[in-house]
């Protein structure tokens, strides 16, 4: 049994009977896990960090259009396209995937298009919830899923930048909260039983943080997340959940990466090419 006094005091029940442990040790206990979250937390922001430059540098050339996808990671590719831009006066235009893409393209200065005006690009860089080995990805996580894959579509290459936390052998290794889908909001019930009843797993549906209701996407629809329970062939299942009525896009992205960018915990960057390229 164990009983919390506030910050003075707690006792424990241990094969020697009651001990009390000094308010002290609770104090350094607790901010020892505060210093570890935070040290984790600036690990995984350099390591995108240095995920997103190495992209940038790698395959973003003058004249360039370039699709620029959604998510913290692209944050960075933003910092370094508006670098390279000022230093090496290129000529480049970006797509963005989202109104966050669309501010930050803005926001840096940098020459902002749509698809209607540029609808082939020469690359595309996007982050990812999760990538496996074989470059699969599960995207979403933010709600620009639709967006983000008809840019990468679009695009001549399209190229991945994560941290080290994003890197698994398989997809749900890493990523627990599922597989976005972006329905119709009508079809949002017989849309999740039927992913439940053909697949297994929990279809949920998401709901917002900051305000009452479900979170609705930039095209107006709802989102489910699908807690998958096994591995799958992630092509077949892709496919079929797009043939449910009134699925807009699923969040897995399935021989679409060229190339992937891992930022590392020890500073350096590891490169994976998709198996067909």
């Amino acid at each position: 049994m164990r009983r919390w006094v506030g910050f003075c005091s707690t006792t424990v029940t241990s094969g020697r009977g009651l001990v009390d442990i000094p308010p002290r040790v609770l104090r350094l206990s607790f901010r020892s896990s505060e210093r570890h979250a935070r040290v984790c937390s600036v690990m995984a922001e350099e390591a995108k960090k240095l995920a997103a430059f190495a992209a940038v540098d790698n395959h973003v050339q003058n004249n360039h259009v370039v699709g620029v996808g959604s998510g913290s990671t692209i944050v960075y590719a933003v910092d370094r396209l508006a670098q390279r831009v000022r230093q090496e006066k290129l000529n480049i235009v970006c797509v963005p995937t989202s109104f966050q893409a669309r501010q930050l393209v803005l926001q840096h200065g940098l020459n902002l298009s749509d698809l209607d005006r540029h609808p082939e690009l020469d690359v595309a860089i996007d982050g990812a919830d999760e990538v496996d080995a074989g470059l699969t990805l599960i995207k979403g996580g933010g709600g620009c899923l639709t967006q983000e894959k008809i840019v990468a579509g679009c695009a001549k290459k399209f190229i991945v930048i994560a941290d080290y936390r994003k890197d698994s052998v398989s997809l749900g290794e890493q990523w627990k909260k599922g597989v976005p889908v972006e329905v119709v909001p009508m079809a949002y019930v017989p849309v999740s039983r039927r992913i439940e009843r053909c697949f297994g797993g929990e279809a949920v549906l998401r709901m917002a943080v900051s305000k009452a209701g479900p979170v609705v996407t930039d095209n107006g629809n709802f989102l489910l997340d699908w807690k998958f329970e096994s591995p799958h062939n992630w092509a077949e299942v892709h496919k079929d959940i797009k043939m449910i009525p009134g699925v807009v896009e699923t969040g897995l992205f399935v021989g679409m990466a060229e190339r992937a960018y891992f930022g590392m915990e020890d500073g350096t960057v590891r490169v994976r090419d998709a198996p067909n390229h």
